[in-house]
């Protein structure tokens, strides 16, 4: 059987494939393919491979976690799974710890290392979405202030500028972490409308239910009038938003074009090979028919939930 991890990243249309997969559980079961989602991430199949924030690593519990994820894979595969996607963002971290480090998923490689642990090294993929940094960021902080995050100061928008923390750096922890892994990037830029189209770079699975794609998109981050509404229900200063009506973008014209050129750098790395750690999905091979963006959808992505819950 193929284990086929789906790590997210938050703000990626992430939610968009979940739904998509999960409306098609029938047809994909024909093909072999299983799809566990959130519903099945968070309803305890996880419950201690990473301890939650404050808590000390548990030898007992994460050997409970690799038997009760062995013995599920194992009835999948009784049950005539070839090809398992296990899909939950926030297997590589928390969008709010990102905020607070003021850094790309700092801890991916322990997560990383923690996971393929718990499913006894059986992993064969791992499958990860990146977004322009400027737009992921904008994504995060607008997500995150409509839940109650304070707005960001000048300083800290200058932190997740200088951070120095790019996608490489991610892949390479997720690598480091996963030796013999396949590691399989989507630039959201050219997949968020498309999640047949993502699912079948995943699994290998041409038949994932194109033209059954959902037109909703789903998890889109608050626009300008819906964070003022936000803000000012808890007393905060609204005043501090632009005015208008479309997405707040809170970069400055020099910080977006220094986000901009850490995402070219990471795309010109990925297309050169990646050191040999990762290859960049959609510009070459079989499935390139199927996954160019649409005509009307060029670049336009849809955001995906930013979801706080434990793994648990």
């Amino acid at each position: 059987m193929d284990i086929i991890l789906h790590l997210g990243a938050h703000r990626t249309a992430t939610t968009s494939l979940q739904r998509h997969a999960q409306a098609q559980t029938a047809a994909l079961a024909t093909h072999g393919l299983a799809f566990w989602g959130p519903p099945v991430t968070r309803d305890g199949l996880l419950a201690g491979v990473i301890p939650a924030p404050g808590d000390h690593s548990d030898a007992a519990r994460a050997a409970r976690a690799r038997g009760r994820i062995a013995l599920r894979v194992a009835r999948a595969r009784e049950a005539g799974v070839t090809r398992l996607v296990v899909s939950d963002e926030n297997m590589i971290g928390a969008p709010r710890t990102c905020l607070r480090r003021h850094r790309l998923y700092p801890g991916a490689g322990e997560r990383m290392a923690r996971l393929g642990d718990a499913f006894g090294g059986r992993i064969t993929r791992a499958v990860l979405s990146i977004r322009a940094q400027d737009a992921w960021w904008a994504s995060v902080l607008a997500y995150a202030v409509a839940r109650g995050h304070r707005l960001p100061s000048a300083g800290d928008l200058d932190r997740l500028v200088t951070g120095g923390r790019q996608w490489r750096d991610v892949i390479a922890d997720v690598a480091c972490a996963l030796p013999g892994v396949e590691i399989v990037i989507l630039p959201h830029e050219q997949f968020a409308d498309r999640p047949a189209a993502r699912l079948a770079l995943m699994t290998g699975e041409a038949d994932t239910g194109h033209g059954h794609e959902a037109a909703a998109w789903l998890g889109r981050a608050p626009d300008l009038p819906a964070l003022r509404r936000a803000v000012e229900r808890r007393g905060g200063d609204a005043a501090r938003l632009p005015d208008g009506i479309g997405r707040w973008y809170p970069f400055g014209a020099a910080q977006a074009a220094a986000l901009k050129e850490a995402y070219d750098d990471d795309l010109f790395w990925l297309r050169t090979g990646a050191d040999g750690l990762a290859r960049l999905a959609g510009e070459t091979g079989p499935l390139n028919a199927e996954i160019q963006p649409r005509d009307g959808h060029p670049t336009r992505g849809q955001d995906d939930g930013i979801e706080e819950r434990h793994l648990a």
